[in-house]
């Protein structure tokens, strides 16, 4: 017997309703925050890239960050501001699962480099005699793969998942695709869209555990020598910082996406909502720009000698 439940091929997002007021001033805005994210990082990208002297561990993974920055970007802005000037918000099924596909790998694949970034600092600060063995050229080769494939493996495996749902409903109250929310719109549920998600937070939350206990062990370990306070203050603040700012955008919103409320205006809701996709990208890599002596001295060096052109 034929099932009466037609197949939904598109879906609405409510989020930009309310704010054909001024949705040319928001576009012109968001068209700027995204030049300068664009700037910013492939300001710190390229610096790494064409300086030799920039082919350490710590800076090679900070240059995957930033281009992961950019990676999770791209998944949300041009989609954005094409909706900005457009009268109706809707996406394709299938082009929402790509975007929530691209903007959960990359927040995962956040909290993978920022891992290996907490390691790089332990092992340098820590195991100072052992560092060019643990971090050599073919081990950071394997351990940036590995960053990236997990996410993007586990990412495949949740976004697989969903796609083989059966849709009851097209309207998504947000301003992007996020796999949680389009489970919420299934004719029923499904256990594997529970278990897999679940794994991945966990895992990820495994990440941040390790994180944490790297960063604390440190500061334990440099109380007994200014050397090694001086190194941590200089190498290791950008990291605590980077980890803070991308966890909390990155929990803030999930935990407002599942328990926020309702009667929140809009306008709250969206800036909720764009939070990890507009404070990391820009706070990044201009703060490791700024705090990192090396790459602010590449930086300076270029500015200088294009000055006196």
């Amino acid at each position: 017997m034929m099932d009466n439940v037609s197949v939904i091929n598109m879906l609405t997002l409510s989020g930009l309703s309310g704010t054909a007021n001024y949705r040319v001033t928001l576009f012109v805005l968001t068209l700027l925050c995204y030049f300068v994210i664009w700037l910013v990082n492939m300001t710190i990208i390229v610096t790494i890239i064409v300086d030799k002297s920039l082919h350490e561990p710590m800076y090679i993974f900070l240059c995957n960050l930033c281009i992961n920055a950019l990676y999770g970007t791209a998944g949300f802005y041009p989609k954005f501001l094409y909706d900005l000037l457009s009268a109706t918000h809707v996406i394709s099924y299938a082009g929402c699962l790509l975007q929530g596909y691209v903007l959960h790998s990359s927040a995962c694949a956040d909290f993978s480099l920022l891992a290996l970034m907490a390691y790089d600092r332990y092992v340098a600060i820590c195991r100072p005699l052992v560092y060019h063995t643990a971090m050599s050229k073919q081990r950071i080769c394997i351990f940036v793969f590995i960053a990236w494939l997990i996410p993007f493996y586990l990412l495949f495996m949740s976004t697989i998942t969903t796609s083989a749902l059966r849709l009851c409903g097209s309207l998504i109250p947000r301003i992007y695709c996020v796999n949680w929310l389009i489970s919420n719109l299934a004719c029923s549920a499904s256990i594997a869209t529970v278990i897999v998600p679940a794994f991945n937070y966990t895992f990820y939350f495994g990440h941040v555990v390790f994180i944490f206990w790297s960063y604390l062990y440190l500061i334990k370990t440099c109380q007994s020598s200014k050397e090694n306070t001086s190194k941590f203050m200089q190498t290791c603040m950008p990291h605590v910082f980077s980890l803070a700012v991308v966890g909390l955008s990155f929990h803030f919103d999930l935990l407002y996406m599942r328990f926020g409320k309702k009667e929140i205006s809009q306008n709250v809701k969206n800036f909720m909502a764009m939070e990890f996709l507009l404070i990391p990208p820009i706070f990044n890599p201009i703060m490791y720009g700024l705090k990192l002596t090396q790459i602010r001295q590449r930086l300076s060096k270029f500015i200088c000698s294009k000055s006196s052109l």
